[in-house]
């Protein structure tokens, strides 16, 4: 598992767009990386509109918002077109980084990635980490939080 304190792994994913991103890529930005179960589903959804209406908020705070999932890139692109999502998602469709950062939860006789968010800092280590994500409200705290650490 990570640890506070460390670097976070390095990836290279490709987001909605089939463009490849690498951690480096966020580099001088804070970055809210939030592991979501499924596409399309409806606490994703909640999550994926609640982060596309607060993205100027933190963009203002410096801090880029992306959604990881082991959905493909098809899968990421329908679901940001289907609900206008102006935030970035990542495909780890053969859960590279998932199974070094996220535990596994069961639904209904199906295993889930556990929702869980990691607050990185523009130097690339992991400041915060927040598991069993409730995605309704999560950006709030997320934006109190980071306005908080900023301080100090």
């Amino acid at each position: 598992m990570l640890n506070i304190g460390e670097k976070f792994p390095d990836f290279t994913l490709d987001n909605q767009d089939g463009k490849s991103r690498q951690l480096k890529d966020y580099a001088g930005k804070w970055l809210a990386l939030y592991v979501y179960p499924k596409d399309d589903t409806p606490g994703c959804t909640i999550q994926g509109k609640s982060f596309t209406a607060t993205k100027a908020e933190f963009d203002r705070l410096g801090v880029q918002v992306v959604g990881l999932s082991q959905d493909d890139v098809k899968s990421h692109k329908d679901f940001c077109t289907k609900y206008s999502f102006t935030i970035e998602l990542l495909a780890d469709p053969g859960a590279m980084v998932l199974q070094t950062a996220v535990g596994q939860s069961e639904y209904k006789g199906k295993m889930y990635w556990d929702r869980t968010t990691f607050l990185v800092d523009g130097k690339g280590v992991l400041r915060k980490i927040y598991s069993k994500v409730n995605p309704e409200g999560h950006e709030k705290l997320l934006l109190n939080d980071i306005q908080e650490m900023q301080k100090t």
